[in-house]
C-alpha cells in the first residue's frame, strides 16, 4: 500500500512532458491495492484537466451508463482503478485531441501495474489502450478486435470502443456493440466486482 501511494505521488508530481503540454502537466489517475478492475482509457480532455476528476465529461457519462455504475461507486470504490495511457491532457490536433504522450506509458505503466496484485480485468478503452495492452494479439482494426472481445477475456482484458461523442457514427454503423456486447461486458464486470464483496 505504501509503495503504491509513493508511486502515485511521484506520478502526480511528474513534469517530464511539460514542454509539450499546452495546458501544463496535471497527471490524473487513481489506483488502490484492492483494485480488481482497471479502466484503461487514453488521456484526459480539457474538461477533465480542468476538474482533475477522471472521466468527468460526456465520455465518462456514457461509460458509466454502459457499465451501470453510478458516480459514487465509480470514483470512490477501491475496486476500481482508473489508469489512462497518458495522465495529462496532450493538446488538440486536427481531428480532436492528440494521442497520449508516449513517455507516460514508458515511464509509469509497468511500475504501476506491478503494484496492483488483485486486478482481474482491464477494460482497454480506445485504440491506444488496446494497442498497449493487447499488442500483437489485436485484430486488423478496432472493430474486429472489439467484435472478438471474448478471445481476450481469459487474459483479463476486454477491448472497448471509446465512449466519446466523436464515435457516434461508429456506434450507429455497429449497433451490435451497444445491443449485444455492452450487456455481456457489464455482466463480466459486475461478476468480478460482486464476488467476495
Amino acid at each position: 500500500m505504501a509503495r503504491l501511494q509513493e508511486l502515485l505521488s511521484e506520478i502526480r508530481a511528474c513534469r517530464n512532458c511539460e514542454e509539450f503540454l499546452p495546458l501544463g502537466p496535471r497527471p490524473i489517475l487513481s489506483a488502490f491495492t484492492e483494485s480488481k478492475i482497471i479502466i484503461a482509457g487514453q488521456a484526459p480532455g480539457t474538461k477533465v484537466h480542468a476538474s482533475g476528476i477522471p472521466w468527468d465529461d460526456p465520455s465518462g457519462d456514457r461509460l458509466r451508463d454502459w457499465l451501470m455504475m453510478d458516480r459514487e461507486f465509480f470514483y470512490h470504490s477501491p475496486q476500481i482503478a482508473i489508469i489512462p495511457m497518458g495522465f495529462c491532457y496532450p493538446g488538440k490536433g486536427e481531428r480532436g485531441d492528440l494521442p497520449p504522450r508516449p513517455e507516460c506509458a514508458e515511464l509509469w505503466q509497468e511500475k504501476l501495474l506491478s503494484l496492483l496484485p488483485n486486478v482481474k480485468l482491464t477494460l482497454t478503452i480506445g485504440q491506444y489502450a488496446i494497442k498497449y495492452h493487447l499488442g500483437k494479439k489485436r485484430k486488423k482494426n478496432l472493430t474486429e478486435t472489439v467484435k472478438h472481445w471474448r478471445e481476450y477475456l481469459t487474459d483479463g482484458y476486454i477491448p472497448f470502443v471509446h465512449p466519446s461523442p466523436r464515435n457516434i457514427m461508429w456506434r450507429r454503423k455497429n449497433p451490435w456493440f451497444e445491443e449485444n456486447v455492452i450487456p455481456e461486458i457489464r455482466e463480466e464486470v459486475w461478476k468480478i466486482l460482486e464476488k467476495d464483496s
